[in-house]
């Protein structure tokens, strides 16, 4: 049967001017291998590929989705506004109408930004996706939105700032955190106590293959798409999976990541982590942009391919096999999960240590949910780093309901302000941020 031809957006952004270091795997090159293998093959002579180019986030964009400590001017380049420009860029092509659908090959990269942002951590100073995410919610008022994070490494930036949200569905397929960066993202890792089910998290072992990825895409990832019914899905396109990759262990090719962006068919996927820059990068990007387009992407191949080399044993298929019940299994009893774990409580508190690597910070902070049937909760944070800022934030969702915006307006006026460097107060809802 003939794939149906679809009008795709590209937005490239190497940035130039910032990398962390001169031979840090997250430099420029890791876009401009691809830009050339895009010209050379000729992607932009279909009449169905448009290049765009990348707007500029504001400070107002970032606030929507993150407490910057201090504020977002202090954590930000021009590049960093730039990259999520040029993710906000995808989304307004797409929802415009003027594609079909977009890819932002941009850096630098933001899934390992959290909610509170007290430096850099992996690489990632602000969250690309999630600042692309409010600013669709706040300009297009789309409700559910699926963002599938398939970087090797665990979306745990982007699942933080969504943990308390039943109305973005966060999906991560990564490497196995007992093997890899940053070490979280196991399966009970499902969501807030109002948002159950709207964090997933699908560990795989070192070596998984072409194979295993599209075993856990038709076997999880995609009948819980059907079950949540987005509006809008989003592919957080971390290409770090690949064989060649240096700093990860999986066996994934150009021709399964183009297979995997033809089965998912995201609105938009944005680019995040991927450092083999000449081996993979070149060949999985140009695939995934043929499969977006609905165009044949059957001839890429790596140089090196080898199907045999890089198959994966009989043992990770069972402990994928094993992963994906379990994953199905929580799934499917995710509504009578809530009162199990809130029982008569009001709110209920997590503590949370994060360590930003990239920066050497440390951050101890106690995260506060009111438990409600209405709405994601208000959420109450006590962050403390040892860069001596002390901060408390009010966060009200994006559909908060009227006892949890009372309750939140209280304890932003009836906090000690002697106690705290900056007291934030984030309104998703009526896009309202106030420091003080």
């Amino acid at each position: 049967m003939p794939k149906k031809e679809k009008k795709t957006g590209l937005i490239f952004f190497p940035a130039f001017d910032w990398a962390i270091s001169a031979n840090h795997p997250e430099r420029e090159e890791r876009l401009l291998y691809t830009q050339d293998q895009v010209f050379e093959e000729g992607l932009l002579d279909f009449p169905n590929i448009l290049e765009y180019k990348p707007g500029i986030a504001t400070y107002a964009d970032i606030n929507r989705c993150h407490i910057c400590v201090p504020n977002p001017q202090n954590l930000t380049t021009n590049s960093h506004l730039i990259s999520a420009g040029g993710a906000i860029t995808a989304a307004q092509k797409v929802l415009t109408g003027e594609v079909d659908n977009a890819f932002a090959l941009v850096r630098p990269p933001g899934h390992h930004s959290m909610l509170v942002a007290h430096g850099a951590r992996g690489f990632c100073n602000i969250n690309i996706e999630a600042v692309m995410v409010e600013y669709i919610r706040h300009k297009f008022g789309i409700k559910r939105i699926a963002v599938v994070d398939t970087d090797c490494h665990h979306g745990d930036g982007t699942q933080d700032i969504y943990w308390n949200d039943p109305d973005v569905l966060c999906i991560s397929m990564h490497q196995d955190g007992r093997t890899l960066y940053p070490g979280t993202g196991f399966i009970d890792d499902f969501g807030g106590p109002n948002a159950l089910g709207a964090t997933i998290n699908i560990p795989l072992p070192p070596r998984t293959s072409d194979e295993g990825f599209l075993f856990a895409l038709d076997n999880v990832i995609l009948p819980i798409l059907d079950d949540f019914k987005p509006e809008i899905i989003i592919n957080s396109a971390g290409q770090d999976n690949h064989y060649s990759d240096p700093i990860t262990n999986m066996n994934f090719s150009a021709q399964g990541y183009a297979l995997l962006n033809e089965k998912l068919a995201p609105d938009i996927a944005v680019l995040e982590g991927g450092y083999s820059i000449e081996k993979a990068l070149p060949y999985v990007n140009v695939g995934i942009i043929l499969a977006m387009a609905g165009l044949d992407y059957s001839q890429v191949r790596e140089p090196d391919y080898d199907a045999q080399r890089i198959r994966q044993s009989p043992e990770v298929t069972r402990l994928i096999e094993n992963e994906v019940k379990d994953v199905m299994t929580l799934w499917k009893k995710k509504k009578n999960l809530k009162q199990q774990i809130t029982g008569s409580a009001a709110y209920i508190r997590r503590e949370k240590n994060i360590y930003y690597d990239t920066d050497d910070i440390t951050e101890k902070q106690i995260e506060t949910v009111r438990v409600c049937n209405d709405c994601g909760g208000v959420v109450i944070i006590d962050s403390a780093a040892d860069t001596g800022k002390k901060i408390y934030a009010v966060i009200l969702p994006n559909s908060c309901c009227p006892e949890c915006r009372k309750n939140g307006e209280i304890f932003f006026d009836r906090v000690n302000s002697s106690q705290y460097n900056h007291i934030y107060f984030q309104d998703r809802q009526r896009d309202v941020f106030i420091v003080k």
